[in-house]
């Protein structure tokens, strides 16, 4: 296989392929560096064959020219990297390759592994994310009508007039996922390998649960463990103890993950301080300040996690920045003069009914739909060919 796959031929085809995703990866030096890093030359190569939808190993190697036999065991390794994703099915294993954000990116830093420099990753991961940031990845990641991710407000916070429905309440979703694990915090962990820690004394374990069929390929490949829904919530607990933001998928059915995020290591809320101020989809609710109640302490500044909050100065009110705040009810119980309470917000804001729908609107607004579109027909026609029925049911 030498001739397909020297460093400088296996890499550029590999990231024409993944900026075919709704959320690609502009080419740069450090992206290729990130990338010859984690791929090996050979993974690099049938990564760049992979079509757009899940295939077969039958489908990989008419893709790849490369024998069953031999197919099978890199396709394995590239599972337990977290480069592909494996999905059973019916008695058959579909392969997915994972895009870099939310995917592969993640999947490096939840999982200790010893078969990378993680100090050097980390550090071109960060530089990657952060360079170019009207222009480059941040960009790339926030800057679309339909954002990837949304913040779930803190139950007990809302107004008693008001209600949450199944998708907006963090509890429900994980009481109704019914398959859910908790592994590595993968901005902290990338950030402990840049000699950074949390600033909240947030875990870099055991904090960040998946859900869903994610994460049974999570636990399955060692990137996660299995966690009951009892567990799971004992978690959230945690998480709002240390005036986390729970962040998860901008849909409706079935999300894949709740993470839980402070500001100084979640790129995520990250991007909001960074002037993406939509970046993340906003819970329904948004901050209120009794001004007759607020003397200015400061508690709920450096509680906030998207910097949403200011002191204006001694013996006034902070000040909130509407277009900023998530509505999460984060900074509300460090407030000793209970001047800081949830409102519902004039507008509100429904997310995508699923993923499908969430990456079919991305794709439409970045004007990537027509490969998808054609290579969707070709699978179907394929399919009626053979006399195979169509998956119903795709992860």
């Amino acid at each position: 296989m030498g001739h397909h796959v020297g460093s400088k031929n296996s890499i550029v085809p590999l990231i024409d392929r993944l900026n075919k995703y709704p959320v690609g990866l502009p080419d740069s030096d450090k992206l290729r560096e990130i990338l010859s890093l984690l791929f090996a030359e050979n993974e690099a190569f049938i990564a760049s064959r992979f079509p757009l939808q899940e295939a077969t190993l039958e489908e990989l190697t008419k893709a790849t020219a490369i024998p069953a036999e031999d197919l099978l065991p890199q396709l394995e390794r590239m599972c337990d990297k977290g480069l592909v994703m494996d999905l059973p099915y019916e008695g058959e294993v579909y392969y997915l390759l994972m895009p870099g954000l939310i995917g592969f990116f993640e999947f490096t830093f939840m999982k200790n592994r010893t078969d990378l420099p993680k100090e050097k990753i980390a550090r071109l991961m960060q530089e990657y994310m952060h360079e170019n940031p009207r222009n480059g990845m941040a960009k790339e990641f926030f800057d679309s009508k339909t954002p990837l991710t949304r913040a779930l407000p803190y139950e007990d916070k809302i107004p008693v007039s008001s209600t949450v429905t199944s998708y907006e309440n963090a509890r429900e979703i994980i009481n109704n996922a019914g398959y859910g694990a908790v592994g590595l915090c993968y901005c902290r962990h990338k950030k402990h390998h840049l000699g950074e820690d949390c600033q909240k004394g947030a875990p870099m374990e055991d904090i960040c649960i998946s859900l869903g069929t994610g994460a049974k390929f999570l636990v399955r490949r060692g990137f996660a463990k299995e966690q009951t829904p009892e567990q799971l919530l004992e978690i959230l607990d945690r998480a709002r103890a240390l005036n986390l933001t729970h962040i998860t998928d901008n849909i409706r059915q079935k999300p894949s993950f709740i993470c839980n995020c402070c500001s100084c290591c979640c790129e995520l809320l990250a991007g909001v301080q960074a002037g993406y101020t939509d970046g993340i989809a906003k819970a329904p609710f948004i901050l209120q300040i009794d001004e007759n109640l607020c003397n200015s302490c400061g508690l709920c500044v450096q509680a906030c996690n998207v910097a949403a909050l200011e002191v204006v100065a001694a013996k006034q009110p902070v000040r909130l920045q509407k277009q900023v705040c998530l509505g999460c009810g984060a900074c509300i119980s460090v407030c000793k003069q209970k001047a800081l309470s949830m409102v519902a917000r004039e507008e509100t804001y429904l997310p995508p009914l699923n993923r499908t729908e969430m990456m079919k609107k991305r794709l439409f607004e970045r004007g990537r739909a027509t490969p998808f579109i054609v290579s969707g027909i070709k699978k179907k026609i394929k399919k009626l060919i053979k006399g195979k029925p169509e998956r119903t049911n795709r992860p």
